[in-house]
């Protein structure tokens, strides 16, 4: 069967072989699907069936403009057709369909031609994450700085926008942010009247909580007006004012000396040519026994390019990083690595979690915005959870100092009981010459830690 549309580009020419096209797809689709079973109904009304046993997932695409976009570009495509209506779930939901595409995408004999793609996409990486600093603002601003009502839909009640710390699958949300700012706070090896910074300091949730619970003194820095003003009407409405302040401000710009630096969700946004500039920033704002903590989404497969899809629509400038591509930075800086954890995932159950609640209140986010909109969102959070639990995504959490000796030999030093401030004050450095500060921290632990 010939079926006609308009193309974008002339909308007076036709496009006389539609099938071919349908055929593409379908040979896409018979490579790709090889566990579970993936229905479509083609424009035409007949049904396709590719792979077999469950899951089963049924799909439908209403026009044959829609199937060439798809077989030409699938991993643009797919998420604008959902957005526009043209692609719809019949029977299940677009997590379930996208869960059904990904968990194949390691299977088969497509997986050898992803690989050579990526290789062929580390060309082109460093073009697309050019991230200056007026660049950067424009980029953050495209996804922080849209209505604060949208966020409090789904978050918890500290706007925790990132992976949260599930110690029990049984957690509810703000526990498991909780459990997050405590690990994290834990990792820093805090003490009262140390002076932090964190980069990226989105609604101020974690370095308030920071203040607060191990009084130190936080400065944030953000690229976001309306995490900035959100952030310190906070603090102010908390009494903090005196013990944290955010700033509108790029990284780069920062000047001064730090105990300790945070940054979570944020290195996702440095753009692969400038982490060499980053982590020489962070050596040198840190002090010499400071300590620092980066929190990223991270790629645990071979470096490639930023997902199209969510590059244009949800995070232009955003790229997760393999650790190949952080480390050789850190070397360079001169800082060393004094640990990292593989959070795996602890992501895709808070996607989930985010889902579940965007959805129980869709409508007000359609009031809001606009169905579109919605579904734009939709789409994003079911593919970033799909991603996190089957093609490789993950988050790093990495522990920097100037010198081995900073933290201490063991994890045992980290909040199991994730108490704060009586924790930090246990986390005792190590075979370092013997100071004032130490000889407090030593007194309070009442031993050293043998080396």
């Amino acid at each position: 069967m010939t079926e006609s549309y308009n193309l974008d580009a002339a909308p007076t020419r036709r496009l006389r072989r539609p099938s071919l096209f349908g055929w593409v797809l379908e040979q896409a689709l018979s490579t790709l699907i090889q566990r579970g079973t993936l229905h479509l109904r083609m424009p035409d009304g007949t049904l396709r069936h590719f792979g077999q046993g469950s899951p089963k997932v049924s799909i439908a695409i209403r026009d044959w403009r829609t199937v060439r976009r798809i077989a030409l570009n699938a991993d643009l495509a797919v998420g604008e057709a959902w957005c526009d209506g043209t692609l719809t779930v019949e029977d299940g939901d677009i997590f379930g369909f996208l869960d059904l595409c990904l968990s194949n995408a390691g299977v088969g004999p497509g997986y050898g031609l992803r690989r050579v793609q990526q290789r062929l996409e580390r060309l082109v990486r460093s073009l697309l994450m050019h991230n200056p600093i007026g660049k950067a603002q424009k980029n953050v601003a495209h996804h922080y700085d849209l209505s604060d009502e949208l966020y409090d839909l789904f978050l918890d009640d500290e706007r925790q926008y990132s992976c949260a710390y599930f110690s029990s699958p049984e957690d509810t949300l703000e526990e498991a942010q909780t459990h997050k700012m405590r690990h994290i706070a834990s990792k820093l090896c805090l003490e009262p009247g140390q002076k932090l910074l964190d980069i990226g300091s989105g609604w101020g949730g974690l370095g308030l909580f920071m203040a607060r619970q191990a009084g130190v003194d936080v400065t944030g820095v953000t690229l976001s007006v309306e995490q900035q003003r959100y952030a310190q009407a906070r603090a102010d409405r908390e009494g903090l004012t005196e013990h944290a302040r955010f700033v509108l401000r790029d990284y780069r710009e920062e000047l001064g000396r730090y105990d300790r630096i945070v940054s979570v969700g944020m290195f996702e946004h440095v753009g692969a040519g400038h982490y060499g500039e980053y982590f020489a920033k962070v050596a040198q704002l840190l002090k010499e026994d400071g300590v620092a903590m980066i929190h990223t989404i991270g790629n645990t497969t071979v470096p490639g390019a930023p997902h199209p899809w969510i590059r244009k629509y949800i995070f232009p400038g955003g790229y997760a990083p393999s650790l190949s591509e952080i480390l050789p930075a850190i070397e360079k800086s001169g800082l060393v690595v004094t640990d990292i954890e593989v959070l795996r995932l602890h992501y895709a159950q808070t996607l989930k979690a985010w889902r579940t609640r965007f959805m129980a209140r869709r409508d007000e986010v359609v009031a809001l915005y606009d169905e579109r909109f919605c579904r734009m969102w939709e789409f994003y959070l079911a593919a970033c959870e799909a991603a996190f639990r089957h093609i490789g995504l993950v988050v790093f959490q990495i522990q920097l100092s100037h010198s081995v000796d900073i933290v201490p030999l063991t994890r045992d030093y980290l909040a199991k009981d994730e108490t704060l401030p009586e924790k930090s004050a246990k986390m005792v450095p190590t075979a370092r010459a013997p100071s004032k500060r130490a000889g407090q921290q030593k007194e309070l632990c009442g031993s050293d830690i043998a080396g």
